[in-house]
């Protein structure tokens, strides 16, 4: 039986496929407001979301990625009465099984939910059955989603596309892909496109003859035949000059290319892998990169996400780290405060995966012989980053609207009268704990929900259950 999410507005309509969907052996749970749907999303695991485009308070396919990050990481059918085009191709780039379009029948809708689910099966199978990838690290939704593309990707030898913000850690996939891959054992290429010599590009990528160029004293073999049976991964493709990209494309085509100053071809038999930081579709449209290498590129893409939309995912990255720099020291198992944890989840990490590593390292660093590591000896920016946006809550929280001097007289003729009655500040402070006590039972003490019922950030809602005496 699958756990199905309809979001629509219109009570009938839901009704009705909360109908259909029983029909079929399967629970639903209706929603008629996006925010009412992705609160529901985010407290249960949903393997459908049936989706309505146009709701009262926002766009349905605008709150996708965050439907689909949700516990269930489920799959997402648009249904609209308003068809176009244009939303029809928004709803699929971002990644919707499907999109129907109202009024469709029952047998349609059986079959949509038929087909994502014998997929979601064969899914999930594929990457329990032939991939682990221990290298990458991190259960969220939206790293699971990852591993399971990984995990299709390692099955077929399609040129894959990774993609991702500077620091997420592009290379790591590429590699973990190779080692699951049909080419596991063969050469592991690299190229950083970044650093390539205009002048000399293609003479790493192709090789040379002895002579071909001034200083060619002896023939040297490129990085594409090097690659001949394995990967070749080429890290930051958006980097790589125009003109070199032409050539590349051909090797791509035919996987045949010429060392320079030679007169034969030779062929390389290579898996290729690209990954960049930039935005590949918006540079072709400017001719900053070719569009026909773009399409040969994108047969397969990964997108990982940046650390701060997976703020799960830092803790058991943290501790897997931190366990290589014991080993890698021999100073035995250190323990970790709660507010060391607490500070590296509040904090946004504009660089990502490698600057919690680097932060890591000088954190290990700065504790020396220290059995536990404390927020202390994390850097001074991390740190200052915590007590800022507690500041900023607090501010906000206590700012106090301008109040007439009418309101001032009453007030004040009320405290008068009632001289026995507590503080503000001793009511409020009792409120603000009962308002925690209600609050951690209805989050089933899950840091994730807390955050999201009460709006709190994690530094701040840390911080205040501290001061109220509290523990998650």
């Amino acid at each position: 039986m699958a756990h199905i999410l309809i979001v629509d507005d219109d009570l009938e309509i839901t009704g009705i496929l909360n109908q259909q969907v029983a029909s079929l052996g399967h629970a639903g749970v209706e929603a008629h407001r996006l925010d009412e749907g992705l609160a529901k999303a985010g407290a249960s695991a949903y393997d459908i979301v049936l989706l309505d485009i146009n709701l009262p308070d926002g766009s349905g396919i605008d709150a996708m990625e965050k439907f689909r990050m949700s516990p269930g990481n489920p799959e997402i059918i648009i249904i609209t009465g308003q068809v176009s085009s244009e939303n029809a191709s928004l709803a699929l780039k971002s990644g919707a099984w499907d999109y129907l379009a109202k009024p469709f029948s029952h047998n349609e809708l059986a079959l949509h939910i038929r087909q994502a689910l014998d997929y979601r099966r064969e899914k999930k199978a594929i990457a329990q059955e032939f991939c682990s990838f221990d290298s990458i690290i991190g259960h969220s939704p939206v790293m699971m989603r990852c591993r399971e593309k990984l995990a299709l990707a390692a099955q077929s030898d399609a040129a894959v596309l990774i993609t991702g913000e500077t620091g997420t850690g592009k290379e790591l996939f590429a590699r973990a892909l190779h080692e699951q891959s049909l080419r596991a054992g063969k050469n592991f290429v690299v190229v950083d496109c970044t650093v390539l010599p205009e002048n000399l590009v293609e003479s790493i990528l192709f090789g040379h003859e002895k002579g071909a160029f001034t200083g060619a004293d002896k023939a040297h073999k490129g990085l594409i035949e090097r690659a001949d049976g394995g990967t070749l991964f080429l890290d930051e493709i958006g980097d790589m000059p125009v003109p070199v990209q032409r050539s590349f494309l051909r090797v791509l085509q035919e996987r045949a290319f010429s060392p320079v100053g030679g007169d034969r071809e030779q062929t390389s038999d290579f898996r290729l892998i690209a990954a960049t930081h930039r935005p590949l579709e918006e540079m072709a449209d400017k001719g900053l990169f070719r569009s026909d290498l773009l399409y040969r590129l994108k047969t397969f893409q990964i997108e990982i996400p940046p650390l701060r939309s997976r703020t799960e995912d830092i803790q058991p990255i943290a501790l897997f780290y931190l366990g290589r720099l014991e080993s890698r020291y021999d100073t035995g198992q250190k323990r970790i405060s709660d507010d060391f944890i607490e500070t590296l989840a509040a904090y946004p990490w504009p660089g990502n995966v490698r600057e919690l590593i680097n932060a890591l390292e000088s954190a290990f660093a700065e504790a020396q012989h220290e059995t536990t590591l404390y927020k202390k000896h994390l850097p001074v920016n991390i740190r200052l980053h915590q007590v800022t946006a507690a500041m900023q809550e607090e501010k906000a929280a206590n700012a106090v609207p301008e109040t007439s001097s009418a309101a001032v007289v009453a007030e004040s003729a009320a405290q008068s009268a009632s001289p026995n009655i507590r503080s503000f500040r001793a009511y409020k402070k009792d409120m603000e704990k009962k308002y925690f006590e209600e609050l951690l039972p209805l989050a089933a003490r899950d840091i994730d929900k807390a955050c999201s019922l009460s709006g709190l950030s994690r530094s701040r809602l840390y911080e205040l259950l501290r001061i109220n005496g509290l523990r998650l």
